[in-house]
């Protein structure tokens, strides 16, 4: 699948894999700004602003942009994380012209006053069901513990005091220093012509302003350490999360930790699997690695009935010595890894799918790399690689942080 890459004179990065089987494609707006970006005063601007640009531009009201997507039958969306805000749509071939048009206006949008103010009640509303969720408050309370001083534990909806304070100018603000053209990656997946598609963002991006834009606090941690129990009345299960360090987003040992975290975690078949969840010792259990520019993490975790909290932690904690001790057997490694090479090739059969995994390998590590390169570099993780990741990265030297009606773990 031939990839293709081009900057603008601005600065706006433009990448594409053109797949000429598949019956449509997709494009998304990658801008490199999100919750880690944020200083306390403006927490949750980045989602909030991800609303707004659906509110309308000067050629088009926040209704003509619904209109405009659904006359089109585009499937569209976005999402924000700790370092990243996504605009994206998939289409038919013939409607891509139609949809860049959509994207790019929406990239420069009003920020009218009286839709900042409506908006912000939506944004409260979302954060107060969010604080009803408890496996949601359990990770953002864990987050927050773990990494402690480290910009990766800021809350990407921000906190009722900082989004009631947040005005339309500190927004404006944000969205002219972190939208400059530098800080954006346009990418393409699926049945599309690479000039023409150059040709479209050029000439709707190409007017862009340009700017310095970077990340701060570029740095590992190992956690905080230490159990943590959070009191939360009116709740029935108890989450409890462990965490450990574990590789940035762009380092290779990402894929030892994949393959490992996928045994001792996976929702069908891991330790986990087998130890808590087959015997019905909890409701959930799970295992992942999530990585981040410059810093990543291990999220051991699990909910269930709180009077068998402190016997479940007390499993897991001993299911993550004995890994770290004895790593995983071969079976465990051979059966990780299909799992993995499934889920790419089943995720590589969708346009959106190569979308997000082309341009994720592009912003963190600045390269390209196909389907076959990718289940390559999964396919050589061994025994000795998950041994190597270990030692660097131990998955019992954590931070336990509990969620629910007890108010102390163990």
């Amino acid at each position: 699948m031939p990839f293709h890459t081009h900057r603008l004179l601005n600065g706006l990065q433009i990448i594409g894999e053109t797949i000429p089987s598949a019956r449509s494609a997709a494009v998304g707006f990658f801008v490199k700004t999100g919750s880690r970006d944020e200083s306390a005063d403006v927490a949750g601007v980045s989602h909030f602003l991800e609303h707004m640009l659906f509110k309308g531009t000067p050629r088009r009201s926040a209704l003509d942009v619904n209109l405009d997507f659904d006359r089109i039958g585009a499937n569209y969306n976005a999402y924000t994380s700790e370092e990243n805000t996504v605009y994206y749509a998939a289409v038919l071939p013939e409607f891509l012209p139609a949809v860049v048009d959509i994207l790019a206006d929406i990239l420069r949008p009003s920020l009218r006053t009286e839709d900042f103010d409506t908006e912000k009640q939506v944004i409260l509303e979302e954060i107060k069901m969010y604080e009803d969720a408890p496996g949601s408050m359990a990770w953002d309370h864990a987050k927050r513990i773990y990494f402690a001083d480290h910009p990766l534990g800021n809350t990407i909806l921000g906190s009722m005091e900082s989004v009631s304070a947040l005005t339309r100018d500190q927004m404006k603000a944000y969205y002219d220093r972190r939208y400059v053209a530098p800080n954006i990656v346009v990418t393409a997946a699926g049945n599309f012509d690479w000039p023409a598609f150059v040709k479209l963002i050029d000439g709707a991006c190409g007017h862009w302003p340009t700017g310095t834009v970077g990340r701060d606090h570029l740095r590992e941690t190992v956690g905080a350490g230490g159990v943590h129990a959070i009191a939360k009345e009116n709740t029935t299960q108890q989450n409890v999360l462990v965490l450990s360090s574990g590789p940035p987003a762009e380092s290779p040992l990402r894929y030892a930790a994949s393959v490992l975290t996928m045994a001792v975690g996976d929702d069908t078949g891991s330790r986990l699997y087998w130890e808590l969840v087959d015997p019905g010792l909890v409701e959930s259990a799970g295992c992942g690695t999530d990585t981040s520019q410059g810093c990543g993490m291990t999220a051991t975790s699990f909910s269930c009935d709180p009077e068998q909290g402190a016997e479940n932690l007390a499993i897991v904690q001993r299911i993550l010595a004995d890994v770290q001790r004895d790593g995983i057997t071969a079976e465990e490694l051979t059966q990780a890894k299909n799992k993995v090479a499934s889920r790419i090739v089943r995720g590589a059969e969708r346009p959106m799918g190569r979308l997000r995994s082309i341009a994720a390998s592009w912003i963190y590590c600045d390269e390209y790399s196909d389907v076959d390169q990718e289940m390559a570099r999964f396919d050589a993780v061994d025994l000795a690689a998950i041994r190597s990741y270990l030692d660097k990265y131990p998955i019992d030297a954590a931070t336990v942080v509990g969620y629910g009606p007890l108010a102390k773990l163990g």
